[in-house]
């Protein structure tokens, strides 16, 4: 299998926008840049399996199941074009993780991309946090423009020379060359976790992050990699009378003390890491009841947490299970504040949707940048937008018909049993090979990353 990234099909596109609606009639949310593999080429290593924007949204990384990570960046607006503004282009595309084999456990450790998560930039240089199941690694990015010629002790092409033909003292000077970017792994955290990591979160005092598995949460110093600290672990002492897993974990967005994980289970614990060392008992405990009637055999799986997220404020948090998204008020947790009905057409489906294993799959789920609008994947590369002020919601679709200039994103009706309309799809209808589970939101503007399967879109809300 090639390491090389597969070829981009880009297509790029102006636009003619009015605000972000929630409006079912006229929808504004229109393609910017359609970043599509050709199916005919991809193979399963170019699925991509995160996509992250970083602090400013100029910068947004995607990392697939071939451990590969390619960088986007925004394009500056000049005169000539104002309507570039907003194209993201390819900045930086490197191979991140290598399979490895655990000889002791006689297991392979894909490659696969978990999750990427940016640190806030400091300098001119760029710093990402990447994971596959093992090994979280600290990633530098930087530009490079000139480069030192005139050495003393080495000739043009870099040997070195005999000290007795050095007859003259050269001051080396700095030539412009062509940009480069680079990207180096500065640190390497690794032999911390016998389970598969889930998921990385990078904390508010900037020094310190932490990396999430099945039954530990272990925090980190950034300079520091031969030891880190375990937080949490869930681990029972006879693994017999393991009844869940943690799924997710997140720092505060500004509290360096306060992180929360979600469980299999349905619940979500909120910590303080200020009460003891090893955070085994939570500080507060959001879990809903369940309701007698709606009790299935696969109640338990489709409860089980597959994301959570602190809104920017630090006053919500988000959570995903299999058919709805919540939020929750930190300082409620009798009950979820608001909750969001994603695909209910599916109940019915479960059975099959259990016996093709789709009921496993890990949806995950965004803020904007202002918290009023949610969103979350679904399947036949649907995914639904809720507004929290106005209760509306909206079903878009990311494919590649929808992927022309100046496309504009119609709203999709999926229909239960009865009468089709003309634009409705069926249930019966619906592709569950064709999934978005992975989608981010700029932090300051209405733009809005899905990826789809191998495929990534970038759509836009914007007057130009």
């Amino acid at each position: 299998r090639t390491k090389s990234l597969p070829t981009l099909h880009i297509a790029l596109n102006s636009w003619i926008d009015t605000p972000f609606s929630m409006d079912e009639e006229v929808d504004t949310r229109k393609i910017n840049n359609s970043f599509l593999r050709d199916h005919n080429y991809a193979t399963e290593a170019d699925i991509i399996s995160t996509v992250e924007f970083n602090s400013t949204g100029e910068l947004l990384a995607t990392g697939d199941q071939g451990g590969r990570v390619v960088v986007f960046q925004r394009e500056q607006e000049s005169k000539n074009q104002p309507h570039r503004r907003g194209e993201y282009n390819v900045y930086s595309t490197f191979q991140s993780h290598e399979p490895e084999f655990d000889y002791l456990k006689s297991l392979e450790i894909e490659e696969k991309i978990n999750k990427i998560r940016w640190l806030p930039q400091q300098n001119a240089a760029y710093f990402l946090l990447s994971t596959n199941d093992k090994t979280v690694k600290l990633w530098k990015i930087s530009e490079r423009d000139k480069r030192p010629e005139g050495y003393n002790l080495k000739d043009e092409e870099g040997r070195i020379r005999d000290p007795t033909t050095i007859t003259t003292l050269r001051v080396p000077v700095l030539r412009p060359m062509d940009l480069m970017v680079e990207a180096t792994p500065r640190r390497i955290f690794s032999n911390a976790h016998t389970y598969h990591i889930n998921s990385i979160s990078v904390n508010s005092d900037n020094e310190t992050y932490m990396s999430t598995d099945d039954l530990r949460i272990n925090l980190w110093n950034l300079e520091i990699t031969n030891r880190s600290f375990n937080i949490v672990d869930i681990k029972p002492a006879n693994m017999e009378e393991l009844t869940e897993v943690i799924t997710a974990a997140e720092f505060h967005p500004n509290q360096c003390n306060t992180f929360v994980y979600s469980s299999s289970k349905g619940s979500i614990r909120l910590c303080d890491m200020r009460t003891s060392a090893l955070c085994d008992n939570h500080s507060k405990l959001f879990e809903e009841p369940e309701d007698p009637s709606n009790r299935s055999f696969f109640s338990e799986i489709i409860s089980s947490i597959s994301d959570v997220k602190f809104s920017h404020s630090g006053r919500y948090l988000m959570t995903r299970d299999y058919l709805t998204v919540k939020v929750w008020d930190i300082n409620m947790e009798s009950k979820p504040l608001e909750t969001y009905q994603v695909h209910d057409y599916l109940r019915s489906k479960l059975c099959s949707l259990y016996e093709n294993d789709c009921i496993f799959d890990k949806f995950e789920c965004v803020w904007n940048g202002t918290d009023s609008v949610l969103m979350t994947g679904s399947y036949n590369n649907f995914f639904r937008m809720f507004d929290r002020n106005t209760k509306r919601d909206v079903t878009l679709e990311a494919s590649r018909e929808n992927s022309k200039p100046r496309a504009i994103l119609k709203p999709r009706k999926v229909c239960v049993g009865g009468k089709r309309r003309k634009d409705e799809i069926s249930v019966d209808s619906l592709d569950f090979s064709k999934k978005i589970l992975h989608t981010a939101w700029h932090p300051n503007e209405n733009i809005i990353a899905v990826a789809a399967t191998n495929n990534l879109y970038i759509f836009q809300d914007k007057v130009n």
